[in-house]
């Protein structure tokens, strides 16, 4: 499945709405990308750091959010080229969406229209 339609979408704002649209939590992203990679240095912090676009994942790591999240590496790396030629134009760092609201920590849920 592509997300092409949401083209301009960065990569802080594709990770946050996947993984809320799925229902699964910052912390437990964070544990299927140690278990997935092998790698036990991803921690919730740093997924919220992904999805406030303070930092962008590296292609090791968007390399392995392609296989946990179920989404085409090519959509990922789209999205995180987008973060950072904002960031280089001065945009502000992601927000989260009005339509989306955070329900418990790390775990947003979209606002019924």
């Amino acid at each position: 499945m592509s997300y092409a339609d949401h083209s301009s979408e960065t990569i802080g704002a594709l990770v946050a709405r996947i993984r809320a649209e799925r229902g699964v939590s910052q912390l437990r992203l964070a544990e299927r990308l140690c278990a997935a990679s092998g790698t036990p240095t991803v921690t919730r912090n740093e997924i919220s750091r992904w999805e406030r676009e303070e930092r962008v994942p590296s292609g090791y790591w968007l390399g392995w959010l392609a296989a946990v999240l179920e989404l085409p590496l090519a959509d990922l790396e789209r999205a995180a080229a987008a973060a950072r030629h904002q960031r280089r134009r001065g945009h502000a760092p992601f927000a989260v969406p009005p339509q989306w609201t955070l329900t418990h920590p790390g775990v947003y849920t979209r606002i019924a229209s």
